[in-house]
């Protein structure tokens, strides 16, 4: 029996991943979107270019969650996206309301789906859909860590004129400018990159990746990035599907680890059929653990903001 993966949210990132999805053959494809046609047009579309693609999955679209029941997986990407001058923390009222419907439409027709958000502000977003959905831990991941390394990976390899797949790089913590990439722990073919590049032009890497959103919605003018995460996305909803047990950073609902108790915050993951199935408790030097701490507490204004309004 084919997998089902629902994609909440029929904007450039939702039908960016619905598109990545039937590419790749992993599973049939439920678009949703609140604006009438727009998610059954995209999902008529994207059938369409099987033919030619050579992809042999269905794709259909709707709006609202009876055609989602009893998916494997459901990324929600909808949501207001960034415009110049907003950061993610602006969005948090607006997308809560969002975010809280879809995760009631997903815990009514598929109790037994790994929800992935994409949706910012991303940490308070996956806090949103836990509460709501009621699902254990291992089943609610935040997509996050694996774009903001796919980013670090980039500069780097363009900083070194290297292949990009040389290039192995984690960036742990929040999703936003107190993100923690981990220069030390990053190399190039194994070789450290404390050996390749001097620490002022690591520091403006790091800085880059950090406002690497706000670089292309500055770029956009009236919208955020859609390929890349649309990417990031697909590579987590793949080793679900496929078990494959990649080890990704991801937002997860920590319970001590890292000295952080009952916030997502983005950690190395093992992603398999079950969703989370181990996270990986690295040693981080005092400076690592501190930037980590700081991100932790800005996740943690978010979610006592919400709190606050009785979210």
């Amino acid at each position: 029996m084919r997998k089902k993966v629902t994609v909440v949210g029929a904007g450039n990132v939702g039908a960016s991943c619905a598109l990545r999805i039937a590419n790749k053959e992993l599973a049939d494809v439920v678009l949703v979107d609140i604006m009438e046609g727009v998610p059954q047009g995209k999902a008529l579309d994207l059938l369409e270019s099987g033919p030619v693609e050579g992809y042999d999955v269905n794709v259909s679209g709707a709006n609202d969650y009876a055609p989602t029941k009893d998916s494997d997986v459901v990324v929600i990407t909808a949501g207001f996206p960034r415009k110049p001058g907003m950061s993610r923390d602006d969005l948090l009222m607006a997308n809560y309301e969002i975010v809280k419907s879809a995760t009631e439409g997903v815990a009514r027709f598929s109790p037994n789906a790994i929800i992935v958000v994409v949706t910012n502000p991303l940490d308070a977003m996956c806090y949103t859909a836990h509460v709501v959905s009621k699902f254990p831990n291992h089943r609610v991941i935040g997509m996050a860590g694996v774009l903001d390394t796919a980013r670090y990976r980039t500069f780097i390899a363009e900083a070194l004129n290297v292949s990009m797949e040389n290039v192995t790089a984690m960036v742990l913590g929040g999703h936003g400018d107190t993100m923690v990439p981990l220069p030390r722990l990053t190399s190039v073919s194994g070789i450290p990159l404390t050996e390749l590049l001097p620490q002022d032009k690591i520091d403006v890497i790091v800085d880059r990746t950090r406002n690497g959103g706000a670089e292309i919605v500055k770029l956009l003018k009236t919208g955020s990035a859609f390929y890349a995460p649309s990417a990031a996305t697909v590579e987590m909803v793949e080793s679900i599907l496929k078990d494959k047990k990649k080890v990704l950073p991801c937002a997860a609902y920590l319970e001590g680890e890292y000295g952080i108790q009952g916030l997502f915050v983005g950690v190395p993951c093992k992603l398999g059929s079950n969703g989370i199935e181990q996270i990986y408790e690295i040693q981080l030097s005092h400076a690592e653990k501190a930037e980590l701490a700081r991100s932790a507490a800005a996740v943690q204004e978010l979610v006592d903001v919400l709190k606050s309004k009785g979210a």
